[in-house]
């Protein structure tokens, strides 16, 4: 009976009190600066990762704009020649753009200088790749039609039956008949221009970027297609890359 007693007298001691004055003990060793402490730093990590975040968005916008801008310049100085003395881009006029999980597009102006001539203002458009870190359909367009004086009767197609799509069309089968394995044809929409061609026909012209092969980098091209206004018949096209 004795031996029952002291036992629950032993018991008795590790019973629900004695959690209790653990419990306060435990809260008692945390002082209150380390949880003040504790969540500074969590603020600090936080704060740490947005800005290392908005770094790699920085950087990567750069590496877009100087891969695209090195694009375009070289597609100048191809098509235009080495008249071409120098070329300037105009960084507050540039617009990037997401265009997929790993590409975007690069929209701007800028002016190049012809050997003793004035600047020529122009727009151009690229795409740049992070993935595989290369460019393609990098096109630029002169801006000199507000230079050119007004014409004596000017030149006003009808363009009911007209239909750019189709011209784009007729000329990326042409580069596919041309590069078997083509990858990308892409068309610049603003380099579009509408003229007048022989025997009441006109002409669509423009610029664009193709990928002869996947993997390559993208070359610029011209094309050019004759319609038949009323119709909106292609009768010809040209590129040439």
């Amino acid at each position: 009976m004795a031996r029952a007693g002291g036992a629950g007298a032993k018991a008795g001691n590790y019973g629900p009190p004695r959690r209790i004055e653990q419990i306060a003990m435990t809260h008692r060793l945390v002082p209150p600066g380390f949880l003040i402490s504790m969540a500074i730093l969590l603020a600090a990590q936080l704060a740490a990762s947005g800005a290392a975040a908005q770094t790699e968005t920085t950087a990567h916008s750069a590496r877009a704009a100087e891969r695209c801008e090195a694009e375009v310049e070289r597609t100048l100085r191809r098509i235009r020649g080495k008249a071409v003395q120098e070329v300037q881009f105009v960084a507050g006029r540039r617009v990037l753009t997401p265009a997929g999980d790993d590409e975007t597009g690069v929209r701007g102006e800028g002016r190049y200088r012809m050997t003793g001539g004035a600047a020529v203002p122009f727009t151009y458009s690229c795409a740049y790749n992070a993935k595989s870190e290369s460019t393609s359909g990098a096109v630029f367009r002169d801006a000199l039609a507000q230079r050119a004086a007004t014409p004596a009767r000017a030149f006003e197609p009808d363009l009911t039956n007209l239909s750019p799509e189709a011209c784009e069309s007729a000329v990326a089968g042409l580069l596919k008949s041309r590069h078997p394995r083509v990858g990308r044809i892409n068309f610049g929409s603003d380099t579009r221009r509408i003229e007048p061609a022989d025997n009441g026909l006109v002409r669509l012209v423009g610029q664009g970027g193709v990928q002869r092969a996947p993997g390559m980098f993208a070359s610029p091209f011209t094309y050019r297609c004759e319609i038949e206004p009323r119709s909106g018949r292609v009768l010809e096209v040209q590129a040439s890359d």
